[in-house]
């Protein structure tokens, strides 16, 4: 598994698709945000840090922190649904941007994206708490029971 992630943070280095661009985690720390994925679990961030070889000189140290959530389900929104027992990490779909930026061609403005397969649903792992989810609870009314939607996520389902 080791080899395989070098394997592809190589081709995704060698293809340019990695951000370049990070924030900082705090203030005073160097270390910087390149893929914070709250829905697959996964934040991808690098420093420069003394060489072991030679002490004068710095090399870049990226660090990928994967958490694994335990009982996460198949679909996240059933309860009663099986649990997940694979977890699928591809560099290239996390690292993509999907976000539109405005860009100057031949002068005029056109919208670009740094994402290629932006169309296709993202597999989540947890919930993504910028995304609405619910479940079906069943509800005894007036001696009818009746299906209700129940947010799962309270707090990006309702506006305040």
């Amino acid at each position: 598994m080791k080899s395989s992630l070098s394997l592809c943070v190589a081709l995704a280095i060698s293809l340019e698709i990695i951000l370049v661009a990070g924030y900082p985690v705090g203030p005073n720390n160097e270390e910087y945000v390149l893929v914070n994925n709250k829905c697959q679990c996964v934040t991808v961030t690098s420093k420069f840090v003394p060489s072991k070889e030679n002490p004068d000189e710095e090399v870049l140290e990226r660090n990928i922190r994967i958490l694994v959530p335990l009982k996460a389900r198949e679909n996240i929104s059933d309860p009663l649904s099986p649990l997940r027992t694979t977890f699928v990490y591809r560099l290239s779909e996390l690292c993509k941007n999907c976000e539109p930026k405005e860009i100057e061609l031949g002068g005029a403005i056109h919208q670009a994206q740094q994402g290629n397969s932006c169309e296709e649903p993202q597999t989540c792992y947890t919930y993504d708490r910028d995304v609405c989810y619910s479940s079906p609870v069943p509800l005894l009314h007036h001696g009818e029971v009746q299906q209700v939607p129940a947010a799962l996520t309270p707090a990006s389902c309702f506006a305040e």
